[in-house]
């Protein structure tokens, strides 16, 4: 970890009574990212003069509803956050990754407990490699979820015709009826998910693939917000070319806004 990174986020956050509830981003950020084939942690891949990461952080950081947020670091980080001079003050850097994702989730929900939130607080967990979200998408995350009993995460209604595989080949056709592609932020209570996450502790979280899955997991069925098909996660090389495309042409004031709506 670098010697200047905030530690305490919560000590800087925005004045609330300990008895309302507040919202927090934790973005995991310990992955290598390995079908980007890039020579670092795709999340460090500089995009426009920017590394990707940093994209992420500037754009939750500006949802004013945030309270903060914290980064989920591998423990052998070595990245230089120096290159983000406006680092926000109300998000803090935890090298606390753990193997998994949500071994990473998992710890990243007990660093932000230690750091003052409650399990009452919703926290939004959003990946590194989403650099295109914007702080719209996530406010209607936020109005559609703060008064559910459960929460839930942004996604799309499945496009495409879905086809399942068999050595290469197309065994049959599946219907795309009520089938929709997860996304992020996805967001929970703090001690639902941290219940949720620990009860699959024993397996080392076998069949979590996100945030949603385990609540599933755990009896709960998570609500589905519309989101926007620009919210996508940098995974293969040429979805740098995108980003970078889509990053250039909000510069020039031509991006489309699109908020989620509740399904």
């Amino acid at each position: 970890m670098n010697p200047n990174t905030p530690q305490s986020p919560l000590e800087n956050a925005h004045d609330a009574s300990r008895t309302s509830t507040r919202f927090f981003a934790l973005v995991p950020c310990a992955g290598s990212g390995a079908r980007a084939e890039t020579t670092q942690p795709k999340q460090y891949q500089w995009v426009l003069g920017e590394p990707l990461v940093v994209y992420t952080v500037r754009a939750l950081s500006s949802v004013q509803r945030l309270s903060g947020g914290l980064l989920v670091l591998a423990p052998d980080d070595t990245f230089d956050w120096s290159v983000l001079k406006d680092w926000p003050a109300t998000w803090s850097r935890q090298a606390c990754g753990g193997v998994t994702r949500a071994h990473s989730v998992y710890n990243g929900l007990l660093a932000l407990r230690d750091q003052g939130a409650a399990d009452a607080d919703w926290v939004l967990v959003h990946d590194a490699a989403r650099c295109l979200v914007t702080p719209q998408m996530v406010d209607a995350l936020i109005d559609a979820c703060q008064s559910d009993p459960v929460g839930g995460l942004l996604a799309l209604p499945l496009p495409d015709t879905l086809k399942l595989e068999s050595s290469g080949r197309v065994a049959s056709t599946l219907g795309r009826e009520g089938k929709w592609l997860a996304q992020t932020p996805q967001m929970f209570r703090l001690g639902d998910l941290h219940r949720a996450l620990q009860s699959q502790m024993a397996t080392q979280f076998l069949g979590v693939t996100d945030e949603a899955s385990a609540m599933e997991m755990a009896g709960q069925h998570p609500l589905l917000v519309q989101g926007s098909a620009v919210n996508f996660k940098v995974t293969y090389p040429q979805d740098f070319d995108l980003a970078e495309a889509v990053l250039e042409s909000r510069r020039k004031g031509k991006d489309v806004n699109t908020q989620g709506k509740k399904l």
